[in-house]
């Protein structure tokens, strides 16, 4: 009855440039009932040895969870008399093209919208009277036995059974064919009914699990009889409904299922069902408290919003799109390439993981497509598309500390290797003379460098939207002659090479200098992902099609760990792990799973192929090499997931468009920033100007010289100070474009050396906690209410470090907010000016090469950073 239908549109030349929002299902309320006879009226049980779970049958019906340590705040709750647990059986829709997805809710053909509470039991591992009990428990659930041999687990955990279920209703309003109607179901008078299972368990001192089953649902339908004497029938139950409804109030019993109690004043009745058939669930919902004011920030790496109240958020990986709702690049984009101008919640990097204003977290575990409707403001709805969800709710008294327990359990990234945080990493293409000549010019600048970025080492070929490069990872020797000699020299002056790869492969049978076919050899190892056909899946890239890695494949990460393993013998220190984004949602993959959960965890798998070769690189190095952390290898990626932080060593923004603009360029570089660092990604940072250039007949988007000076400003304050000459270096200003470029690409090369001394201490504490570099003031400045609606504004490096960036086109002064909380003054580095009022905005001037940037007065590490600026004679 469910269906997947997929619709490639990558060949699609004239589209529809204003593509309509996705969205998932309405949100769906029900009704919460509870059995009166077996469920207490109050009771508070102890899960684990931390938390605490209030039922309540005030109100209708609720839970709240407790950390013992806060008995008083709940960190997460039910809406009194509704349904919590509610699921559906829809049809599902996805488009793709050319890296670009949209998941849509097709035809809705079950609902279970209420929900009843059968029991409510604790289970001890001492506790034997419920061994046996729930035999009826769907297939892959951890039964009890199962439980107490988990590793870890901490008893007692609690268990809440019951039913989810549709009272019968002649209409309902539904998702249907991408549009909200009133629907009837596909057959007459239909209703449904499948059993859940709710289990909390404490998973560590700060976090508490959950876990949503069902059980196969019972599509039933009410006994067939005359129109006559339905109607009847029918209105005889009516009448006798309404009756009990006034003789008892709002809490009247209902006929069936006997004992159960209805929790607000519905009009309608569960009546005598019959099965019909069976039909398994694919969408099941969450739906839980919040308050109206209440602020929501994560989700991943985020480009137009930090807090997403009042928004859908969809959780899958894809391109982030062009223009992203900024016109007219969007408007274009999408006309002549299906969706490819994106939206507000396109991104790389998502993550089923948010934490409020309220100091609530929650995240989902698994791969599974979902959606976090924050549209109503008295509640959040998870939508899930699968049977079954789980996750955790995390418990933290400020917004460091949920950072900090969250990356606990997902994992936080490793040290960086010094190297790659002391100077700025040249981003440059052209060959072995390009490279040595703008080396030699840096030099006569004084430009502190950490590398050279080489992305076109691979070799370059002319397309029909100009030069790209060969997807075939090994070094082009006629671009780049003399190779090892070009990265010997460079490594006895301390400056590293740096190249390009990504798990996608082009045939190359038209190069004529290549060493390696590594498509047609992966293709004879059979590690390409592959089609319904069994044959290798070519996907559409840009101008070019290209084989896409299995990385559930067993031999493919030892394949790709050699090429690796070449690249670097070259004396290679690091490199982009680029894409990651696009596996096709029909591909078939040979660990056989569900392609569009592993569509997100493909990401995941991508990095960590990579890390892993780090790692066994440095155990496997000797001598020198092995004891010299200036020898250390890293790489850099773009695409990621909730886990991502665990295997990634360092992320970038993507392609933002050379713009000033505030969906897609330098704003929302600044967004994605701070709002990936909400979301566990310590370490990340944007090109230096921007990556994505157009030229269309009336659109054009060049980088210009000022908002290359800006962002230069902008990037010398996060992790790592990287340039970029973008898809179209001679329409762009480059930082080697003239003496005020290099003079300031120098200028702030050493600002960005000035506070090395503060970085070294953000990265350990990055390793160790899991806090990032930049900083949203929302992680140190929480009950302050104006900080909430800040997005690109300002951001903290640290704690002791407050930058303000230019971000509008002729701008020479900003406003500055000072953020109430502990008390210090503020220092502007540039005049020794001291701000002291709290909760106050201030004009300061800021031209170009003197962003307003101040420190915290008396700290230690605000008067080293200035100290520093002046012995570079920056000040």
């Amino acid at each position: 009855m469910a269906a997947l239908k997929i619709t490639k549109k990558h060949h699609k030349r004239l589209n529809n440039p204003f593509p309509s929002t996705p969205t998932g299902l309405p949100s769906i309320r029900g009704t919460l009932f509870f059995n009166s006879q077996r469920v207490p009226s109050r009771q508070i049980f102890s899960i684990g040895e931390d938390f605490q779970i209030l039922w309540s049958s005030n109100h209708g019906g609720y839970i709240s969870i407790y950390h013992q340590s806060s008995p008083s705040r709940s960190i997460w709750s039910t809406i009194p008399g509704q349904a919590f647990v509610s699921a559906a059986l829809a049809e599902t829709e996805v488009e793709e093209s050319r890296g670009s997805f949209v998941v849509k809710e097709g035809d809705v053909h079950l609902v279970c919208n209420d929900q009843t509470i059968e029991d409510i039991r604790v289970m001890d591992q001492f506790d034997r009277s419920v061994e046996g009990k729930y035999q009826d428990s769907p297939s892959g659930y951890p039964g009890f036995e199962q439980i107490k041999g988990t590793n870890g687990t901490k008893f007692p955990i609690l268990l809440i059974t019951g039913w989810i279920f549709n009272m019968k209703k002649n209409k309902r309003q539904f998702w249907k064919d991408g549009t909200a109607a009133e629907i009837q179901f596909e057959d007459k008078d239909p209703s449904t009914s499948a059993r859940y299972w709710v289990l909390f368990e404490q998973k560590n001192s700060n976090q508490i699990g959950f876990q949503v089953m069902l059980g196969q649902s019972n599509f039933k339908l009410y006994p067939k009889a005359s129109s006559t004497a339905s109607g009847r029938y029918r209105r005889f139950r009516r009448r006798l409904g309404l009756i009990k409804k006034r003789m008892l109030g709002f809490c009247w019993y209902i006929s069936r299922p006997r004992g159960y109690v209805p929790v607000c004043s519905a009009e309608e009745e569960i009546e005598e069902l019959r099965v019909s058939e069976s039909a398994q669930f694919n969408r099941v919902c969450l739906t839980y408290s919040s308050e109206a004011n209440e602020r929501f920030f994560g989700f991943g790496e985020q480009f137009s919003h930090v807090n997403f109240k009042g928004k859908r958020v969809p959780i899958f990986v894809q391109e982030q799109g062009i223009g992203r709702g900024d016109q007219p690049i969007t408007f274009a984009a999408n006309l002549v390439s299906y969706r490819a101008g994106g939206d507000y919640s396109t991104t790389y990097a998502p993550s089923p993981f948010y934490m409020t204003s309220k100091m609530r977290s929650l995240y989902l575990e698994g791969y599974d497509y979902s959606m976090f409707d924050l549209t109503r403001h008295d509640r959040v709805q998870i939508q899930i598309h699968g049977s079954s969800v789980q996750g955790r709710i995390l418990h933290g008294n400020s917004p460091s500390e949920l950072i900090e327990h969250f990356t606990e359990t997902i994992g936080r990234p490793p040290e960086l290797p010094e190297w790659i945080i002391s100077g700025a990493v040249v981003g440059l293409q052209g060959g072995t003379e390009t490279v040595r000549h703008t080396w030699d010019e840096l030099r006569t600048y004084n430009v502190p460098i950490s590398a050279f970025w080489l992305q076109d080492w691979v070799g370059q070929r002319e397309t029909l939207i100009g030069s790209q490069l060969w997807w075939n990872w090994e070094v082009d020797t006629k671009r780049y002659w003399g190779w090892q000699q070009l990265v010997q020299d460079l490594s006895a002056r301390h400056i590293k090479v740096m190249t390009y790869c990504n798990p996608c492969l082009a045939p190359v049978h038209e190069k004529s200098n290549r060493r390696r076919n590594l498509f047609e050899e992966a293709k004879r190892l059979d590690i390409l992902v592959k089609d319904k056909h069994g044959q290798p899946y070519m996907v559409p890239n840009t101008a070019f099609d290209v084989g896409m890695l299995d990385l559930t494949h067993p031999n493919t990460a030892s394949w790709f760990k050699q090429i690796l393993q070449e690249m670097v013998d070259d004396g290679v220190r690091g490199w982009m792990a680029d894409f990651g984004e696009g596996l096709p949602v029909d591909a078939t993959l040979y660990s056989g799973e569900d392609p569009i959960s592993a569509h997100n965890r493909y990401p995941e798998l991508w990095a960590q192929i990579n890390r892993e070769f780090v790692e066994e690189w440095k155990s496997n190095s000797a001598g020198k090499v092995k004891e010299d952390p200036k020898e250390a290898l890293v790489f850099f990626m773009r695409a990621g997931f909730r886990n991502s932080p665990k295997w990634g060593m360092l992320f970038w923004e993507g392609d933002q468009m050379v713009s000033w603009q505030a969906n897609d360029g330098i704003k929302s570089a600044v967004t994605g920033l701070l709002s990936s660092g909400l979301s566990g990604y310590a370490f990340n940072h944007s090109d230096i100007g921007g990556y994505c250039a157009v030229n269309f007949p009336f659109i054009r988007y060049r980088r210009s010289e000022e908002l290359l000076l800006r962002w230069m400003e902008l990037s010398a304050f996060t992790t790592v100070f990287r340039t970029h000459e973008g898809n179209k270096p001679t329409c762009n200003s480059q930082f080697y474009s003239n003496h005020h470029t290099l003079s300031q690409f120098a200028r702030f090369a050493q600002v960005y050396r000035a506070w090395k001394f503060y970085r070294i201490h953000l990265v350990e504490e990055a390793a160790q906690k899991g806090l990032p570099v930049c900083r949203h003031l929302f992680l140190h400045y929480p009950e302050d209410d104006h900080v909430h609606s800040l997005i690109y504004q300002q951001f903290l490096v640290g704690t002791e470090i407050l930058v303000v960036p230019v971000l509008d086109k002729g701008k020479k002064n900003v406003k500055v907010y000072f953020p109430v909380g502990e008390r210090c003054d503020w220092q502007h580095i540039w005049t020794g000016k001291l701000f002291r009022e709290q909760g106050c905005e201030a004009s300061v001037e800021a031209a170009i090469g003197y962003p307003a940037v101040f420190v915290k007065t008396g700290s230690t590490i605000g008067e080293t950073f200035i100290k520093n600026l002046r012995d570079l004679n920056i000040l």
